[in-house]
């Protein structure tokens, strides 16, 4: 991994809000895509089969243990069905409620909605305090550790706390640190590419913006997904949905508070990975496949809800977005905001391209069904 390295060779260490000493690394504004790089050589080397053009649709469980997977193969319309011992949900946030799907469709938690788990955590929001205003581009806070200040808009230098209370703010990185600018190219072309400003001449306009989610499917150490049920005796307690497990942006491990201290979030993604990935493993190992009953129903279940998008007289797909997205982030009361998304909900949506070959409306429509499943228990979890 490329780490961004200081005189002598170690990685650099860089101050960010909320640390008392620097011990931030990583390689700028490129962790992220050097860290799923090195994962998916990980994979391939290791011969793990991955199917990027197949979207998942629904867990399929027997008694509260799965049994497998639906999914839509998306360059054929085929249904197919997995049978499987053990699911990990590890999707992204569902932050796209307040853009668009592609930015965040919370695939995750909307499967353990439809699977009838109740969702922890969603009434936090996290804000990004360096989120360009009027345009969603978000900026890492990394660029505060070099040399980057958020001021108020007479030259103030104040801290992203003002950015998230509503003060008007812009980032100033005229000053950033010579070395540290190569790490922050790709930033500084899509600012210049988008918005037309040089971040080496003028400063950039700020608003607070939901960049990642942290709440999800509720899970224990061990990545289990947990749902309240009751023991054998009739006791209330909380009980696992058998092979069912949660990491990073799909569970809610409790690890974060109202705001996400910065590397945290990857942090929490690779050791909740690892650790689910470990139990399930372990776990899958001494039992046997089942649900095959269940699995053919919830193929025909699934080929029927498919079917009934295509040929419905719900809302197109953009309308279906555009009202969705207004109404999670209109500022109405809960009840309100609640009651629109049902409606929007219950109006259902549909397409203008029925045919079933890599349809990437249809896509589109899955995620927004999910994201408004997200929506509704976002409202109903205050």
């Amino acid at each position: 991994m490329a780490l961004r390295r200081r005189e002598g060779g170690l990685p650099h260490a860089s101050a960010a809000p909320g640390h008392k000493t620097p011990r931030l690394t990583g390689c700028g504004d490129s962790t992220i895509r050097e860290v799923t790089r090195i994962l998916e050589e990980q994979a391939i080397k290791r011969g793990i089969q991955r199917n990027a053009d197949s979207i998942p649709l629904s867990i399929v469980s027997d008694n509260s243990q799965v049994r497998g997977i639906v999914t839509l193969d998306v360059p054929t319309g085929r249904i197919d069905a997995i049978q499987a011992k053990a699911v990990i949900l590890a999707t992204e946030g569902h932050q796209g409620l307040w853009s668009k799907p592609s930015d965040g469709s919370g695939t995750g938690s909307a499967l353990a909605i439809a699977a009838g788990i109740d969702l922890k955590g969603m009434e936090i929001t996290p804000r990004h305090p360096l989120t360009i205003r009027d345009c969603g581009i978000h900026i890492p806070l990394d660029v505060l550790g070099s040399g980057g200040r958020i001021r108020r808009e007479n030259g103030d230098d104040v801290g992203p706390e003002e950015v998230l209370e509503g003060e008007p703010c812009v980032l100033d990185l005229r000053q950033m640190d010579a070395d540290a600018k190569v790490w922050f190219s790709q930033t500084s072309m899509r600012i210049m590419d988008r918005l037309g400003i040089d971040i080496s001449k003028d400063v950039i306009p700020l608003s607070p913006g939901v960049a990642y989610t942290t709440g999800g499917a509720p899970s224990d150490a061990q990545g289990r997904v947990l749902f309240q049920g009751h023991t054998t005796e009739g006791l209330p307690a909380e009980l696992w949905h058998t092979g069912l497990y949660a990491a990073g942006r799909s569970a809610h491990t409790g690890m974060h508070g109202s705001n996400a201290l910065p590397g945290n979030l990857l942090l929490d993604d690779l050791v909740s990975g690892k650790t689910a990935g470990e139990h399930a493993s372990e776990w899958a190992a001494d039992i046997k496949f089942g649900g095959n009953t269940q699995i053919e129903e919830a193929v025909k279940g699934e080929s029927a809800r498919i079917s009934s998008i295509m040929g419905g007289d719900g809302m197109a797909v953009a309308k279906f977005h555009s009202k969705l997205t207004s109404a999670i982030s209109s500022g109405s009361s809960e009840e309100a905001s609640l009651a629109e998304v049902r409606a929007i909900k219950d109006k259902g949506i549909t397409l203008t391209d029925t045919s079933s070959i890599m349809n990437t409306e249809m896509v589109e429509a899955l995620r927004l069904v999910g994201l408004a499943s997200v929506a509704e228990a976002i409202l109903t979890s205050g």
